[in-house]
């Protein structure tokens, strides 16, 4: 009798022992439709990105996870949020001290033959090394969960912190599943709140020009000249010479709210079989557009800053030294409707080979539409390893706001030249190689090496956009 009683009371914990995934990756981009430049321009960028996840198990039922990470990237893209350096002995008084581009020529480039130019210059095509060139993103995320006796039902919660240099992101939500019919069926629900805000950071240009009210005779604008589209210098004073879009102004409202609400269903379908549904429901309002962000405007003449011999060829690589001041920064409506519906079937053929197949279909009131599809084939090698390459393909509609570089209207009442939010098909191929020690025979502080996960992905899209990635991740779990 004390024997059946102990086999009874018996229950599998919901998680064994404590585990640590250390994860790092390596991102690295390029391209030539830089957002922070209107839609041209130098898309170079690297990240990395090493974050740690500790899972601990409570108690039988309970487990608590941390998870901490950080982003660190450069960016020639948002480098230009400020493009201004200086060139030769010009004098200037504006670029050099007034929010232009520091005391010297500082880009990354070997621009100084300008065909005897001196003064400010900038270009879309050249990084400059001002202080949005590089940045560091960092998260928090703490999360929770409780199995009940029978395994039939698991609550869970999380909580999350973010920051980088202009926003601040503070997260929380909350999941319910149930299991049926003997674990063969699964229902989760799911919701979260994000609730984050703006530091904006904004294009030099329109900056300056609300901190000195218009007067383009003061502030970063002292003692450098404004061209028009011939290369002649403007009368600061007059009217025929840069302005920003009549009514600019910057951001009144620094938040940003998103709030979701997700749902899966999953069904063994037999032995070798398993099918998900799901279905996302997410809201958002604030301020959805991003600061940084240059809009300019073909029906509003354009204006410059920098050598003007370089302007017939503003929109080629070729431009090394002159920067076209920005009609407006991107606006966007202040609320955003997305849905997402997917599906996914994974079928395990035998011991050697599993198909993984992915697809969903999304949409917003924006009017963006998109489909993706991808398929991974997990193919065992032996007792320690698995190799799994993998195919990605993805399509979307533009946004009914977006327009390329110098085609927005100024009467528009929204407008954005990030390709991101245009039309374009993307291919991603890739690969992952899984290694498992299945006696964790490796030791370190007391821990024992679980599996070793390296991938590849090499993503392009039809926009001309170019991005390798690279991750590693390492499992240990304590002896």
């Amino acid at each position: 009798m004390a024997q059946q009683e102990n086999v009874n009371s018996y229950k599998k914990r919901v998680l064994e022992t404590t585990e640590v995934d250390i994860l790092s990756s390596y991102y690295e981009q390029t391209g030539n439709n830089a957002s922070v430049t209107g839609g041209i321009g130098n898309e170079r960028l690297t990240d990395v990105a090493p974050s740690i996840v500790v899972s601990v198990p409570l108690n039988d039922d309970d487990v608590l996870s941390v998870d901490v990470g950080i982003s660190t990237y450069t960016s020639a893209s948002s480098s230009n949020l400020n493009p201004f350096d200086v060139t030769g002995s010009g004098g200037l008084s504006g670029a050099s001290t007034g929010g232009g581009g520091g005391g010297g020529d500082d880009d990354e480039e070997d621009d100084d033959n300008n065909g005897g130019y001196s003064g400010a210059i900038g270009s879309p095509w050249v990084a400059s090394s001002g202080a949005s060139r590089q940045d560091t993103w960092g998260s928090v995320n703490i999360g929770y969960s409780h199995s009940s006796e029978d395994r039939d039902q698991i609550v869970s919660a999380n909580a999350s912190f973010a920051t980088e240099y202009d926003y601040t992101s503070i997260g929380f939500g909350g999941g319910y599943t149930r299991l049926f019919n003997e674990k063969n069926t699964e229902l989760s629900l799911k919701a979260s709140v994000f609730l984050d805000q703006w530091n904006p950071r904004y294009p030099t240009e329109l900056d300056s020009y609300v901190e000195v009210d218009g007067n383009l005779n003061a502030g970063f604008f002292t003692g450098v000249n404004i061209l028009n589209r011939n290369g002649l210098i403007t009368n600061k004073n007059g009217t025929l010479t840069w302005r920003p879009v009549d009514g600019f102004s910057l951001i009144s409202d620094k938040k940003r709210n998103s709030f979701a609400l997700s749902v899966s269903l999953s069904q063994i379908l037999g032995k070798n079989t398993q099918i998900s549904i799901f279905a996302d429901v997410v809201q958002q309002q604030g301020w959805l557009s991003n600061p940084m962000q240059r809009v300019y405007f073909a029906d509003v003449p354009n204006y410059f800053i920098g050598n003007p011999a370089s302007i017939p060829f503003y929109t080629s690589s070729e431009n090394r030294d002159v920067f076209m001041l920005a009609d407006d920064m991107e606006r966007l409506p202040d609320t955003r409707f997305k849905i997402p519906v997917g599906i996914r079937l994974n079928h395990y053929i035998n011991e050697i080979l599993t198909v993984r197949t992915y697809y969903r279909y999304y949409f917003d009131d924006w009017g963006l539409r998109s489909h993706t599809a991808s398929v991974e084939l997990p193919v065992k090698i032996g007792q320690k390893f698995t190799f799994y390459p993998s195919y990605r393909y993805y399509t979307q509609t533009q946004i009914d706001y977006f327009a390329p570089f110098d085609e927005h209207l100024s009467t528009s009442q929204y407008y954005t030249s990030d390709y991101d939010l245009s039309a374009y098909d993307a291919h991603q191929v890739g690969f992952g190689i899984t290694y498992t020690d299945i006696f964790t025979q490796f030791k370190t502080l007391g821990f024992g090496l679980k599996s070793i996960d390296l991938k590849y992905n090499n993503y392009h899209r039809t926009t001309g956009l170019k991005v390798n990635y690279f991750g590693l991740g390492f499992k240990f779990i304590m002896d």
